[in-house]
């Protein structure tokens, strides 16, 4: 798999197009997304990845870079140590036709949560989905 590049750039500069500023009465989850969207995709965190592709936003640039974080933080959770689910749960939803389009994507991904353990329920059930959606594109 590719590393994730334009790090040092943003949704907005990667993408080329700038959203207009969110309306006054918008959710803090809309103000957040158009926030989010301006910043360096280097710099932000996992939690803030999750929100944004849980959201289905630059997921372009956005899912490499999540991948990458899970794979590298796979062997930590296997001794003991924290891991992001909800990053992994955002990653894993993002849909059939996001892993048709995305297929080496999909890959790193399974062998990531093959070497994850003691997932919790919800977890589990967003990787039985993964599974059943990686088999519909076979």
């Amino acid at each position: 798999m590719n590393g994730p590049t334009g790090l040092d750039q943003s949704l907005e500069e990667l993408e080329g197009q700038r959203w207009n500023e969110p309306p006054s009465d918008a959710t803090g989850l809309v103000k957040a997304i158009h926030a989010l969207r301006r910043r360096p995709i280097g710099t932000l965190s996992a939690t803030e990845l999750a929100r944004l592709i849980g959201q289905k936003v630059g997921l372009r640039w956005l899912l490499p870079l999540a991948v990458q974080i899970l794979s590298d933080t796979a062997p930590n959770q296997a001794r003991g140590g924290f891991y992001d689910d909800d990053l992994l749960t955002a990653v894993l939803t993002c849909g059939s036709a996001t892993w048709a389009t995305h297929p080496e994507l999909a890959t790193e991904v399974n062998k990531t949560i093959e070497s994850l353990i003691d997932l919790s329920p919800y977890t589990q059930e967003a990787v039985a989905q993964f599974l059943k959606d990686l088999r519909q594109n076979r």
